[in-house]
């Protein structure tokens, strides 16, 4: 009998990242991948500190991190998830296609580590679509849908 019901969690670590995402740094935006369930749900997490680049100009005085970034690590995540998933072949570049319902909730700032939670929705061929949310200490920061196409070089 088959069991198409498996629960084991798969976990990323930053080397295994710089395999499955081509961005690099200051644009790699996702620390390790702490859950992953094939393509189907998965945990990032990013660590927030004063040194990164976007906090020279966003704020000097009171740092926050821009709200479109934590969209983008959102995206990374997914887009791990999907590059994963992909166990033949090249397994090509992951882009993101729509960014749906995006909602901050409150700032992001140094010191913070955001865990981006990414719930598949549906899938079809080379494309999926995320529902995602981000949170600091348990706390919903920021959410959003997102759907991304896998593009094979």
């Amino acid at each position: 009998m088959n069991d198409t019901t498996d629960q084991t969690f798969e976990s990323y670590d930053i080397q295994q990242l710089l395999r499955l995402l081509p961005h690099r740094y200051p644009f790699l935006l996702v620390d390790r991948i702490v859950e992953a369930r094939a393509d189907e749900y998965g945990v990032g997490i990013k660590n927030v500190t004063v040194n990164e680049p976007h906090f020279q100009g966003h704020f000097p005085v009171r740092p926050v991190m821009p709200g479109v970034l934590l969209i983008e690590a959102m995206a990374q995540t997914a887009g791990a998830l999907c590059v994963a998933s992909q166990k033949t072949g090249a397994p090509g570049v992951v882009y993101l296609m729509t960014i749906d319902k995006a909602k901050f909730r409150r700032p992001v700032v140094p010191g913070d580590q955001v865990r981006f939670h990414m719930t598949r929705t549906a899938k079809k061929r080379n494309m999926w679509w995320f529902r995602g949310e981000a949170r600091v200490d348990g706390a919903l920061v920021c959410e959003a849908e997102v759907s991304a196409m896998l593009v094979r070089e």
